[in-house]
C-alpha cells in the first residue's frame, strides 16, 4: 500500500510539472506598424497612412488609434479600422509648430498578433514670404517718420515673428541693422526713425519651419529742410573756397551759448586770429556758440569769437536773424583758414572766399597793411562776405558779380534790409554801407563806432 501511494504521488509530481508549461501557449509576435503622410503647408490637411502587417501578411480590421502631439502630449484624433490591404487612414491639418506636427499610430494586440506603435514627424513644405515696408517718402529735418512692416506668408496670412531693419545713410555705402522687430498677431511693426540725412531702408525676415526668408523693396526715406531753401538769382557764381557744412544743431531754436574761451579753442586761435601785441588778450574774448539756418534750409551749429562787453547783442542779433529764417551761409571761427602774411592775421580773404560769418580777427585791414582792423577788438561782425563784398581801393573782395545786386533773403544794399534793421536793433550800426557791405560794428556808449586809427569811411575792414 506504501509502495503505491509512492508511485501515485511521483505521477502527480511529474505531471503537475509538465502541464503548466503545455498550458503557456507561445506568445503572438507583435504587428509591423508603418505611417506615412505627404508634405504640405502648415494650416492644410494631409492624409496620414497606417498600415498594419503581421508575419508579413496585412491585417484585416486591425484597431488603430492615431494621436497628434500637442504642446508636448498626445491627442487622440481618430479612431480607424485596417481595411483589406491592412490601410488605414485619418486627416490631419499641419500647425506651423513642427513639435506639434509629430503623428503616432497604436494598434491593439489580438491572439494573431502584439499591440505596436509607429511615430512621425509629418514635414511641412515652406510657404513664400511676403515682406513690405510702407512709410512716408519724406519727412523735414529733426522730426520723425514712422516706418510700418508687414509680414505675410503667401496664401497662408500674418506671420508673428522678428525681423531685421537695414538702413544706409546717404554717403554710406554699407547697409546697417538697426532694429530688430517683433511683428505681432497681424504680422505688423512699427518703428519711429529720425534720421539727418536722405536714408534707404529694408527689411530682412528670416526663414521660419514652415515659411521661406524674404526681403522687403528698398524704401527711400529722403529728409527735408524745415525751411525753405535760399534761391539763388541766374548766373551767380560759387564760392571760390568750399568748407564742409557744420555740425547739426543742437536744442532747440538759436539756443545762444556764451562762454570764456576754452584751453583748445584758444590753443587754436593763437598764432592765427590771435598773437602777442594784439589789443585784447583772451580774457577780454568770449566764445559764441549758436544755430543758424543754412543755404540749404538745414539748421547748424556755428562758432565767433567776440568781446566779451558785445558778446550778448551780437548772441541776440543772430538769434532775431534764426528767428526770421535768415540764413547764413557757414559760421566757422576764422582761425580755422590759418595764418596770412599779407594780414597778419588769420586769413580773412579765404574766409570771404568761403562766403564764411565771422568776427574777431587781429589783423590788418584787408588791402591796406599796417593798418589795425576793427576786427582785432572783437567788435566787428561779417555776415554773408560772398553775396555782400567789400569794396577797397586795390579792388572788390571776393566777387565783383554780387557788388550791384541784392537778395531778400542773404545779401543787403540798403538800410531797410531785415538783416540791417535787425543788425541796428541790437546796436550793430552797418557803419560803411556800400562799401563794406558785410561788416556791421558794435556802437559805444553815446551811439559811438569805435574809430581805429588809419580807418576812415571808406576803407576799414
Amino acid at each position: 500500500m506504501g509502495r503505491w501511494l509512492l508511485v501515485v504521488v511521483l505521477a502527480l509530481a511529474t505531471a503537475l510539472a509538465v502541464l503548466p508549461g503545455q498550458a503557456r501557449a507561445a506568445a503572438p509576435d507583435p504587428a509591423v506598424v508603418t505611417v506615412a503622410a505627404p508634405a504640405v503647408h502648415a494650416g492644410e490637411a494631409t492624409t496620414v497612412t497606417v498600415t498594419v502587417t503581421a508575419q508579413g501578411a496585412p491585417v484585416v480590421g486591425g484597431q488603430v488609434g492615431i494621436e497628434r502631439n500637442r504642446d508636448g502630449g498626445w491627442v487622440p484624433v481618430a479612431d480607424v479600422v485596417t481595411d483589406a490591404s491592412g490601410r488605414a487612414t485619418a486627416s490631419v491639418t499641419l500647425l506651423r509648430d513642427p513639435l506639434n506636427n509629430r503623428v503616432r499610430a497604436t494598434v491593439e494586440g489580438t491572439d494573431q498578433y502584439g499591440g505596436a506603435s509607429a511615430t512621425l514627424a509629418v514635414p511641412l513644405r515652406k510657404r513664400d514670404s511676403l515682406v513690405t515696408l510702407g512709410g512716408p517718402g519724406a519727412f523735414k529735418d529733426e522730426t520723425t517718420a514712422t516706418l510700418t512692416v508687414r509680414w505675410r506668408a503667401v496664401g497662408a496670412g500674418p506671420i508673428d515673428g522678428q525681423v531685421a531693419l537695414v538702413r544706409r545713410l546717404a554717403g554710406e555705402r554699407d547697409w546697417r541693422r538697426v532694429a530688430l522687430l517683433a511683428t505681432g498677431g497681424d504680422g505688423t511693426a512699427t518703428i519711429k526713425v529720425s534720421p539727418r540725412v536722405d536714408s534707404r531702408w529694408r527689411v530682412f525676415a528670416p526663414p521660419l519651419p514652415w515659411v521661406r526668408r524674404g526681403r522687403s523693396e528698398v524704401h527711400r526715406l529722403d529728409n527735408r529742410p524745415p525751411v525753405a531753401p535760399v534761391v539763388m538769382p541766374r548766373g551767380a557764381p560759387r564760392p571760390r573756397r568750399s568748407v564742409p557744412p557744420q555740425r547739426r544743431a543742437v536744442g532747440d531754436g538759436a539756443n545762444a551759448r556764451i562762454r570764456r574761451i576754452p584751453n583748445g579753442v584758444w590753443r587754436q586761435m593763437t598764432g592765427r586770429s590771435w598773437h602777442r601785441g594784439c589789443p585784447v588778450g583772451r580774457a577780454g574774448l568770449r566764445l559764441v556758440s549758436i544755430n543758424y539756418w543754412d543755404y540749404t534750409g538745414y539748421r547748424r551749429r556755428g562758432e565767433l569769437v567776440v568781446a566779451a562787453g558785445v558778446a550778448g547783442r551780437i548772441a541776440g542779433a543772430l538769434r532775431d536773424m534764426y528767428a526770421a529764417e535768415l540764413p547764413i551761409r557757414s559760421m566757422y571761427r576764422v582761425d580755422r583758414f590759418g595764418w596770412s602774411e599779407r594780414l597778419h592775421g588769420a586769413d580773412d580773404y579765404a574766409s570771404m572766399a568761403a562766403g564764411n560769418t565771422s568776427a574777431f580777427n587781429c589783423r590788418d585791414v584787408v588791402g591796406r597793411p599796417g593798418i589795425r582792423s576793427p576786427h582785432s577788438y572783437g567788435r566787428s561782425l561779417d555776415i554773408n562776405p560772398w553775396e555782400n563784398p567789400y569794396r577797397s581801393p586795390q579792388g572788390v573782395y571776393p566777387n565783383t558779380w554780387w557788388l550791384s545786386r541784392s537778395h531778400p533773403r542773404i545779401a543787403w544794399r540798403s538800410r531797410g534790409h531785415q538783416v540791417v534793421q535787425i543788425m541796428a536793433r541790437h546796436g550793430l550800426r552797418w557803419t560803411y554801407g556800400l562799401n563794406d557791405i558785410h561788416h556791421f560794428d558794435a556802437v559805444l556808449r553815446g551811439g559811438r563806432v569805435l574809430r581805429v586809427p588809419g580807418c576812415d569811411s571808406t576803407v576799414c575792414h
